[in-house]
């Protein structure tokens, strides 16, 4: 059974710090693309950073300096590092896994930036 659990969301001040964990089961985490997505309430679901099994990333340009994608292959895990954030980043994000025609999502976890 293929899960995707995120943590490491909360509250935080603008300027402030958070870091995102996915961590993966169920799947060859390895050849797996890995994606960070965001929805904010009314608003489509949108792109954050996005890293391939080769370690290639690419990043919305609302967060390209601020947010770093990452993933430990050892331990299964994709990270989401994001700096200097601002209310505008406040959303529930959630984490992806592609592969072919496989695309897993995990249950999301909800960032609030308070100004």
């Amino acid at each position: 059974q293929v899960q995707l659990v995120e943590s490491g969301g909360g509250l935080v001040q603008a300027g402030g710090s958070l870091m995102l964990s996915c961590a993966a089961s169920g799947i060859g985490f390895n050849i797996f693309a890995m994606g960070w997505y965001r929805q904010a309430p009314g608003k489509q679901r949108e792109l954050v950073a996005a890293i391939t099994a080769g370690g290639s990333t690419n990043y919305a340009d609302s967060v390209k300096g601020r947010f770093t994608i990452s993933r430990d292959n050892a331990k299964r895990t994709a990270y989401l590092q994001m700096n200097s954030l601002k209310p505008e980043d406040t959303a529930v994000y959630y984490c992806n896994a592609k592969w072919d025609i496989n695309d897993y999502w995990g249950q999301g976890t909800q960032v609030t930036v308070s100004s």
